[in-house]
């Protein structure tokens, strides 16, 4: 359908790419990934007809039609939401407006009434054999899925986030049903729920879809193809995300491998020519390996150091056992309908990791707010713990720099170094050497959210509050993230749509849908990956990595790619994770349980270490008796945490 061969491009010296090619065929779902500024988005808009390769070619059929959306949304037309997305569907669109137009005309009783009625009737049969009147009815259906409400989709699109535009344009390119579609990030403004639907209803899809995603549970749920844009060079991999890491890893093993016996090759020829270059003897064996050097084609290992960003975290001041708590609280705003949250109650500790999930305009963000001091609830209370200090990324930070400014002058503003070198701090975030000194206005959306983070996590805090941190992150930078949030002690309150990254670091999920907060420990499947409402069961795909290099009963490779293979294993695994679901929420509550004793036991050790104490030997009984109490109650719980974690790895 859609062959490219022998792409290239560069910018100034900087070479993008070269000698890319690929074929994308009917039914065929490709990822396409790699690090920020490996020339993705250049890629695609030049398999769209946006821009034009240095080298190379791109072909298809003449009537194939080839539908894209952009990364960064440019101005689109007028009119409502609704009409937005049914003009997608182009003849259908226009024949539905002249249909409009002469259902006007038919009262007129003049002399071409009967002309009219003529071309009425023809109107409408073609309308009507070409499906036209379930126009409506798909676009209605297409909108409810990315998450507009009815009287949402009578809006003007001029009153429309940023987000909810980008929304607007990808409905409007699913109901024009392209033959090739081309996204180019497509999941960085919709929640969980829009993702759910969004990948039902890509896998479904007829045409190619060529897409662009950091997160690997949507490219896991639909390709079965991954094209890695690195060094330069384009690579392919059959099957899914957890396919393809395991066969990158065997090939840049095997690149390794083959790079480390050249050098050791060319490393003897070396000598040999050291040895005898001024033997006359052996001058022919000389010039013949000295041609040999000149000649070869050096290996190039991949680089393991892919441009990501490695995100540390100093130890931070200790906070209060409770770092937030809402009790009954309620909250809207002025010019609302009504309260957008109400009676929430819950409490934060210490420690924790916890996500808020649901769909967009629940009041995610709101309740970040209300943590956070910028709104006062019309009811309840909020109530922040002692000595809590902290720091916030706001999902549009990235947007708000001042572009005119150096990397390494918005990093440094403010900060006191020490003996800190802040150009070695900010290196390890990816801004290495002249990168520093680049002005903000030529970094990349990913580069700009990367520098952000860099600048906040710099100096020590007990609470983050990220709101959509992995928006234009590349996939690296996306693993160094989960990373240090794993290991990251102070408290983290997150809000992702990124599947991955919250069932890796998450203790609990806050799930703020229907005007409720609710608190679900650990990272709860059914809440990940919400119900189609036209079926009323959730879609639980396999876990990622558990039937690779698996094989079926026939001995055949079960990893082959298929779009059949890949969808029983999603069954497999979602069948095989709700047979263990009551257990592994019995580990998470153990879990939890054990932290909550453990932080009471170092809490009471700490203040049984104060020598203060001991000239009131009654309060050292008490808080002696405490501390044997709960250590033997913190004890306990480990053991029963490690048999409930040991029979749970048994069955999987």
């Amino acid at each position: 359908m859609l062959a490219a061969s022998g792409l290239a491009k560069a910018y100034g010296t900087r070479q993008l790419f070269a000698d890319v090619s690929l074929n994308l065929a009917p039914g065929r779902k490709v990822a396409l990934v790699g690090g920020n500024g490996a020339g993705k988005t250049t890629l695609l808009e030049i398999l769209a007809g946006l821009a034009e390769a240095d080298a190379g070619s791109v072909t298809k059929p003449r009537d194939a039609r080839i539908g894209y959306l952009p990364q960064d949304l440019g101005e689109i037309a007028g009119g409502t939401v609704r009409h937005q997305v049914i003009s997608g569907a182009g003849p259908l669109a226009e024949m539905a407006r002249t249909l409009h137009e002469l259902e006007g005309r038919l009262g007129d009783h003049g002399d071409r009434h009967d002309e009219f009625v003529a071309r009425y009737g023809e109107v409408q049969a073609q309308f009507e054999q070409l499906g036209g009147y379930a126009l409506e009815a798909e676009a209605a259906k297409v909108l409810a899925g990315l998450g507009f409400s009815g009287a949402d989709a009578d809006r003007p699109v001029a009153e429309l986030s940023g987000g909810w535009k980008m929304r607007t344009a990808l409905g409007r390119l699913l109901v024009s049903e392209p033959d090739i579609l081309l996204l180019d990030e497509p999941t960085n403004h919709l929640d969980v729920d829009s993702m759910a639907w969004l990948e039902r209803h890509l896998a479904e899809w007829r045409g190619a879809v060529l897409f662009v995603s950091h997160d690997r549970d949507f490219i896991d749920a639909l390709a079965d193809r991954i094209v890695e844009l690195a060094s330069g060079a384009a690579t392919a991999y059959e099957g899914g995300f957890a396919e393809f890491v395991v066969a990158r890893e065997e090939r840049i093993q095997r690149i390794e491998a083959a790079a480390a016996r050249q050098t050791r090759e060319v490393a003897r020829i070396e000598r040999f020519v050291e040895r005898f270059r001024y033997k006359a003897t052996k001058a022919r064996q000389v010039q013949s390996r000295v041609k040999t050097l000149q000649k070869l084609e050096r290996i190039q290992a991949p680089s393991r150091s892919d441009l990501a960003a490695r995100f540390a975290f100093g130890p931070p001041p200790r906070s209060g056992r409770v770092v937030a708590e809402l009790e009954q609280v309620s909250v809207g705003y002025p010019d609302g309908d009504g309260p957008v949250v109400s009676g929430a109650t819950l409490a934060v500790e210490r420690g924790q990791t916890v996500a808020l999930v649901g769909p967009n305009g629940a009041g995610k963000t709101t309740l970040l707010k209300l943590i956070l001091g910028e709104l006062v609830p019309t009811s309840g209370t909020v109530r922040i713990g002692g000595n809590v200090r902290v720091a916030a990324f706001g999902q549009h930070q990235a947007d708000e720099l001042d572009p005119s400014r150096r990397a390494i002058e918005v990093f440094s503003a403010g900060i006191d170094p020490g003996r800190r070198n802040l150009r070695t701090i900010l290196g390890s975030f990816g801004f290495r050497g002249d990168d520093a000194d680049r002005k903000v206005a030529e970094l990349s959306g990913g580069e700009r959210t990367r520098l952000v983070l860099a600048r906040l996590m710099v100096e020590p805090v007990n609470l983050l509050v990220l709101d959509e941190p992995t928006n234009h992150l590349d996939l690296p930078s996306c693993d160094i993230l989960e990373d240090a949030l794993t290991a990251y002690p102070g408290t983290v309150l997150l809000v992702t749509h990124d599947r991955h990254l919250i069932r890796a670091v998450s203790d609990a999920l806050i799930e703020v849908r229907d005007g409720r907060a609710v608190w679900h420990l650990g990272a709860d499947e059914s809440v990940l990956y919400p119900a189609d409402p036209s079926s009323g069961s959730a879609e639980v795909p396999f876990e990622a990595g558990a039937a690779v290099g698996s094989s079926t009963p026939d001995g055949s490779d079960a990893a082959d790619g298929s779009a059949a293979s890949r969808a029983e294993r999603r069954r497999a695994g979602a069948r095989a994770r709700a047979a263990t679901s009551g257990l592994r929420r019995r580990v998470a509550e153990l879990e939890q349980a054990w932290a909550v004793a453990d932080a009471e036991v170092s809490e009471l050790h700490l203040q049984l270490s104060d020598p203060a104490i001991y000239d009131r030997p009654e309060e050292v009984h008490v808080l002696a008796t405490a501390h044997e109490a709960a250590a033997d109650r913190a004890a306990a719980l480990l053991a029963q945490w490690e048999s409930s974690l040991a029979e749970l790895e048994a069955l999987d």
